[in-house]
């Protein structure tokens, strides 16, 4: 017999309160946060808004190019713009779907128009084995 829950939102397995970066912090910053805080994603903001977001994949690539000095170049310079968004209360599958149909690694969460959560391919794999469990046993 199946049991019919609802599809959890992605508040339920977001990274609340997320680390963040400002536009204009340099690159070597960013890697700092993101060994010190174990993290691969950071939201860039300009005056408390999402501008973009920052990968450890974002950072790698750039610091292959030639003449690129970590201490001066700038976040704003690395990160992605224009990011995947959603709202908390969007319901997980539908999150998930689009992580999937575009390869993202990453969704900011984004309540009246400030971060409060990153949701990640780890965090879908949490979320993946909770429903699992509960409803297969």
């Amino acid at each position: 017999m199946s049991k019919n829950r609802p599809i959890p939102p992605v508040r339920k397995f977001m990274t609340a309160a997320p680390h963040t970066i400002g536009y204009d912090q340099t690159m070597d910053r960013a890697h700092h946060l993101m060994r010190e805080y174990r993290i691969r994603h950071l939201p860039v903001l300009r005056a408390d808004r999402l501008v973009g977001v920052l990968s450890d994949g974002d950072l790698h690539l750039v610091e292959t190019l030639r003449d690129v000095d970590p201490h001066k170049v700038t976040v704003e310079e690395a990160m992605t713009t224009d990011p995947y968004t959603v709202g908390p209360d969007t319901p997980i599958d539908a999150v998930v779907g689009e992580m999937a149909r575009h390869k993202y690694g990453s969704v900011v969460v984004v309540d009246n128009g400030h971060v409060v959560g990153v949701f990640t391919t780890n965090d879908a794999c949490r979320a993946f084995a909770e429903m699992l469990h509960t409803h297969l046993v």
